[in-house]
């Protein structure tokens, strides 16, 4: 397998997701430089990552949502199977430019780690269950939604 150090600029896929041992992991959709003269049927192409590096772990799971543009440093893995993705083992993280705020036209539910809050359009109150469907509170607001958590994860022990 050959690694590479490089630094990459691309588009968060989906949300970010916790992975094992404190990690998170997210697709970084990357477009060539000279995307222009490509086809426009050019597939992108997808860098899998991942880091453990706590404060990138941390921002991943709290603050980055899909289509924001970011450039991410790291030791680039080639796959060794045709066809797989190349791993990027994330060591430093730079938001280059965040998405659109989506305006809420219904309820949805936003997650938070281990964490879930449902946002309704009607109403600035959130409730936020863990990922068990355990109740954790009602937050007044979204911007209220990690203090509640940090709150519950104080109370609990950390365990959702």
């Amino acid at each position: 397998m050959d690694t590479t150090h490089c630094a990459i600029d691309g588009w968060v896929d989906a949300i970010p997701a916790p992975g094992p041992h404190n990690t998170a992991t997210f697709d970084l959709v990357v477009r060539p430089v000279d995307a222009d003269s490509l086809p426009e049927d050019a597939p992108d192409t997808v860098v899998s990552c991942t880091s453990a590096a706590a404060g990138i772990v941390h921002e991943l799971l709290h603050g980055i949502q899909p289509g924001d543009l970011l450039r991410v440093t790291g030791t680039l893995l080639q796959p060794s199977v045709s066809g797989e993705p190349a791993r990027l083992t994330v060591d430093v993280l730079e938001v280059l430019d965040t998405a659109l705020i989506p305006v809420l036209g219904e309820m949805v539910l936003d997650r938070y780690g281990d964490y879930i809050g449902v946002l309704d359009a009607g109403t600035d109150t959130v409730p936020v269950f863990t990922t068990s469907g355990q109740w954790v509170g009602l937050a007044d607001n979204p911007d209220a939604i990690t203090r509640l958590i940090d709150i519950h994860e104080r109370v609990h022990g950390g365990d959702a």
